[in-house]
């Protein structure tokens, strides 16, 4: 399964993490475009000036980690396009260009589902994509694994310990983390 990913999805480092170990382990193909990276980079930057900068050099290693995510656009393509936020316009046109099945983003109102559907594309938010590896028993992919892994990485960064839940919660993947709580038996 291919899955375009709006720079809206990539930002948030734990939730950037939690989906490409969910990929890394053969639950869907990513991809993104040129745009959607620098869209990352300029909002990381408005956050934090060295954030930003740490943007530019996770991007990189994004890029060589993932060479095949990377999808080209045509601006003629881009024209055609009509979304509610005509800045979004790129994002349609790279799953369109990507092949991709889904379009994973949090600003579900700017990608209405008529308008994807024109173009097989079915819109995703991230915590139910991820809730369905989880609770699909034939699923390639150990959500559990993927938990413990996210969780010992923000541990390290932090320099404190991080419970599961409040930490995805805090990243918009509320049902997740309820679902690894559980799973990891902690108490919030």
């Amino acid at each position: 399964m291919r899955v375009l990913m709006d720079a809206c999805i990539i930002f948030p480092t734990v939730m950037r993490e939690m989906l490409m170990e969910t990929a890394a382990l053969g639950g869907f193909t990513p991809l993104w475009s040129d745009k959607i990276l620098e869209e990352w980079r300029h909002a990381a930057g408005r956050a934090d000036f060295e954030v930003g900068g740490i943007a530019g050099v996770e991007i990189a290693l994004l890029k060589a980690s993932w060479p095949t995510a990377m999808v080209q656009t045509d601006a003629d393509v881009i024209e055609t396009l009509s979304l509610p936020d005509r800045n979004d316009r790129h994002v349609l046109a790279a799953a369109i260009a990507g092949e991709a099945d889904f379009l994973l983003t949090r600003n579900l109102k700017d990608f209405p589902t008529k308008t994807l559907a024109r173009h097989d594309i079915i819109r995703r938010e991230p915590d139910g994509f991820l809730m369905e590896f989880a609770q699909d028993e034939n699923s390639p992919v150990d959500m559990l694994a993927v938990g413990r892994k996210v969780q010992a990485r923000a541990v390290q960064a932090s320099g404190r310990p991080q419970l599961i839940r409040p930490l995805l919660k805090r990243t918009g993947l509320p049902r997740m983390g309820k679902f690894l709580e559980a799973a990891f038996g902690e108490e919030s």
